[in-house]
């Protein structure tokens, strides 16, 4: 019987790869003024795909190959001013307000009497701790883990930190290659509950894992959490 449940944070819990697309727009919206034709999105994923392994997840990232793209772009014609306005975007994204997704605040109150809570996400720490403080349900955790990645790797050490059972866990989010994958791969359970955006590199599926593997379950929303959870013996 499950008495752990993993879950990830960005997408999961509340809005997060809106607020990316958002302010990437008005990124190619800017480039456009030089380049009405380049594809600002592909240069973008491009650059990002080498970046992650130097900058890693999160706004800092983002903003970083968003200035590096955009002067690759323009051939060094944008403007210190137009920096300063993206760098202006950055601490606008890091000041947004965090928005929880329908259904997750109930959830979360309804889970948390009957199981054990681990809230497991990647990222910058500094954005991603004042994102949880923000959230209003950080109290409702047992464990709080801030990772630089979701890997096998990285699951089995949490597993072994916190004595967790891997039989007796499920883990919850929106990435296949982040949430479900890795604890599948180890034994564990996953609840895949997609977000209408994904970010290009969380889209890889693991072909050794299809939809009908026995431990993945994809379900509509979080709502549905409870009822799945109480058919798993």
């Amino acid at each position: 019987m499950i008495d752990t449940i993993g879950l990830d944070a960005d997408d999961t819990l509340w809005h997060n790869e809106t607020i990316f697309a958002d302010y990437e727009q008005r990124m190619a919206d800017l480039v456009a003024r030089y380049l009405p034709a380049v594809n600002f999105h592909e240069r973008l994923i491009n650059l990002e795909r080498h970046n992650v392994a130097i900058f890693g997840y999160g706004i800092k990232g983002f903003v970083l190959s968003m200035i590096e793209t955009a002067i690759e772009a323009t051939e060094g014609r944008i403007t210190a001013e137009e920096i300063h306005t993206i760098v202006g975007w950055a601490k606008e994204m890091h000041q947004h307000p965090v928005e929880l997704l329908d259904g997750v605040a109930n959830t979360i109150h309804d889970l948390e009497t009957r199981y054990r809570l681990v809230l497991i996400t990647k990222g910058d720490l500094w954005n991603q701790e004042t994102k949880i403080a923000a959230s209003g349900i950080a109290d409702h955790f047992d464990v709080i883990e801030i990772v630089a990645e979701k890997d096998e790797a990285t699951y089995a050490r949490l597993f072994e930190r916190h004595n967790i059972a891997v039989n007796r866990f499920v883990m919850v989010g929106n990435s296949i290659r982040s949430d479900i994958d890795p604890v599948v791969a180890l034994g564990g359970r996953a609840v895949h509950i997609p977000y209408h955006l994904t970010w290009d590199l969380e889209q890889r599926i693991d072909p050794n894992i299809s939809p009908t593997h026995p431990n993945y379950t994809t379900l509509s929303n979080i709502g549905q959490l409870p009822t799945w959870l109480a058919t798993q013996r």
